[in-house]
């Protein structure tokens, strides 16, 4: 779909990694800048690493968010450095890049500076507060985001403190919005033959999708409370446990309501006033909770699913990540993939979700090895091999 889309990645960590992976899923041809002495920081955050025979380690962080891309091992802060950076920038659709405010303009690599070049370059720029604001000088980690923007409020028990998320989403939405930022980007630059700048930040995106969450506080002025893994506006729809574990139950309208009780023969429920709407049922949680939960820990997870299952009542179980790889679904949609490298052997992958045409869409290089692709990239650029060896000899690229 991207074919022959050129993109030039200065981005480490996630939120921009997931960008341009997300890119190079989609067919464009993604250059990662690495610095020589240990290239993305996320090549070193495990365990667990996958080994090569040559003694060539790598952590599976950093194997989650940078396939098919083509790692070029270079130093900017170097004045050779510079000018690759800028010959690349040239000839580039699109440049990804998170570091704080100010520090590309430092070597001539900020926006106004590569616009100039290139004038249909869209840049990219994702921080952790963005351009401007008093907050722009500091920097964003996930985590502190998932806390300062509000994310951590709503997420745990009802009874706990704070708590996180799993998984490092307010880097992996940002990337998201930032993937679609660029395609929207390119969109307009086909009518305008103009370039943009893109300025995205890990506290905006965070902020922008609390989603019912931000507008139950906009609209009703009470800030959202905790409450585990039930829905604070419908019920019942929340982890219950079984005879033998647990089920996620999601009951999303009143027809769905009474096919559950028929299920699980609670029909006093469903005769009940109090719980003939969904607003009743929300209103009068605790009372409904309470006599699901007595009901549902009679009998085993499976035996509750299938009955949900025959009467159309959404629920499933709570897999770990084990039963989810093992899940047939998975196996389905091939969402589990692997891929061979040259150094490391047979690569697991989570493969992009997307089908297009029934066709997954998987970009076809593993992730690259620190400066894998120097001297492709410098060969294509016109740097003859005698110059590609004085740069290594130099420390400006290595390979």
């Amino acid at each position: 779909m991207l074919s022959g889309l050129r993109v030039l990645d200065l981005s480490r960590i996630l939120a921009g990694p997931w960008c341009t992976q997300l890119l190079a899923d989609y067919g464009a041809d993604v250059v990662k800048i690495e610095k020589p002495a240990g290239g993305d920081d996320t090549r070193r955050w495990g365990p667990p690493f996958l080994d090569a025979a040559d003694g060539d380690t790598v952590a599976a962080y950093f194997l989650c968010c940078n396939r098919g891309k083509r790692s070029l091992a270079l130093d900017f802060t170097t004045a050779e450095g510079q000018d690759v950076v800028r010959r690349l920038a040239a000839i580039s659709d699109v440049l990804v890049e998170n570091y704080l405010p100010g520090t590309l303009a430092r070597y001539g690599l900020d926006y106004a500076s590569l616009s100039a070049l290139n004038p249909r370059l869209v840049y990219c720029s994702i921080t952790g507060f963005g351009q401007d604001g008093p907050n722009a000088h500091r920097a964003g980690y996930d985590a502190m985001i998932q806390a300062e923007a509000g994310l951590m409020s709503l997420t745990g028990a009802e009874d706990g403190g704070p708590m996180k998320v799993g998984i490092a989403v307010s880097d992996i939405m940002c990337g998201m919005y930032a993937a679609t930022a660029i395609l929207a980007a390119l969109h307009e630059r086909a009518r305008t033959d103009r370039g943009s700048r893109l300025d995205l930040a890990l506290f905006d995106c965070q902020v922008g999708w609390l989603a019912n969450q931000g507008m139950n506080y906009l609209v009703g002025g009470e800030a959202p409370a905790r409450h585990g893994t039930a829905h604070p506006n419908i019920a019942p729809y929340q982890a219950f446990a079984t005879a033998d574990g647990h089920l996620m139950l999601a009951v999303g309208n009143d027809d769905q309501f009474r096919r559950f009780c028929a299920a699980v023969g609670l029909d006093a429920l469903a005769a009940d006033p109090r719980f003939a709407t969904n607003a009743g049922r929300v209103a009068a949680r605790d009372a409904l909770v309470a006599a699901i939960a007595a009901r549902l820990a009679q009998h085993a997870t499976q035996d509750w699913l299938r009955r949900f299952d025959e009467a159309g009542v959404p629920a499933g179980p709570v897999n770990d990540l084990a039963q989810v790889f093992a899940h047939s679904q998975v196996a389905a949609r091939g969402l589990r993939a692997e891929q061979i490298h040259d150094r490391w052997g047979p690569l697991p992958q989570v493969a992009n979700p997307l089908r297009r045409d029934a066709h997954p869409q998987l970009a076809p290089r593993p992730p690259p090895a620190l400066g894998q692709h120097s001297d492709e990239v410098l060969a294509e650029l016109g740097v003859d091999a005698d110059a590609r060896a004085a740069l290594r000899a130099r420390g400006v690229t290595g390979a």
